[in-house]
């Protein structure tokens, strides 16, 4: 995205969902995926961003961006990713910037999507696409963490999902990437 063109979705106290998708269109394909992290604290790992509860997180260790990378076997519509965080349990190691990318493999990632929270607390939806319009059928993902909270160095995020959208015919040739 350039600069003039990008999106920024300003999210305050989050309760609800950012995306226009309905749960009965949605399939969750987070356990169809590889995940690696740009860094982890020992036992703070991607284990805990899928684990299903959120009371554990992936903590970051290193240098921002701090990167989620989502691989899938085939190109799958990808309609958003959704994450969690909690500003009272992580304070300063709350993401505040994060940025969405997805393309066929890292060299050809674009940012799809970008969120500037403030004070969150819950489940954020990041579309990758809307109802009714073409969805990308992607290979890849990744979340960046790009700013936390307070300048905060190292980054919290409790539980990620990946959800696509139903197809009644299967058909994964439309994808914009290829």
């Amino acid at each position: 995205m350039d600069g003039d063109d990008e999106t920024v979705l300003m999210v305050p106290m989050v309760t609800g969902s950012l995306s226009a998708w309905k749960a009965a269109d949605l399939r969750d394909i987070t356990a169809l995926a590889r995940w690696s992290l740009s860094s982890s604290k020992h036992e703070h790992g991607v284990r805990n961003l899928l684990d299903g509860s959120i009371d554990t997180y992936w903590q970051s260790d290193g240098p921002q961006p701090h990167l989620i990378n989502i691989h899938l076997a085939k190109a799958w519509p990808v309609a958003q990713v959704s994450f969690y965080v909690d500003i009272k349990q992580d304070e300063s190691y709350t993401p505040q910037i994060v940025s969405l990318r997805a393309g066929n493999r890292v060299h050809d990632l674009a940012e799809v999507g970008r969120v500037e929270l403030c004070q969150p607390a819950g489940w954020i939806d990041i579309p990758v696409s809307q109802p009714g319009s073409r969805v990308a059928h992607v290979f890849m993902l990744q979340l960046a963490v790009l700013a936390n909270d307070h300048n905060g160095k190292d980054t919290h995020v409790r539980q990620v999902r990946v959800w696509a959208e139903r197809e009644s015919d299967g058909d994964d040739s439309r994808s914009q990437w290829h």
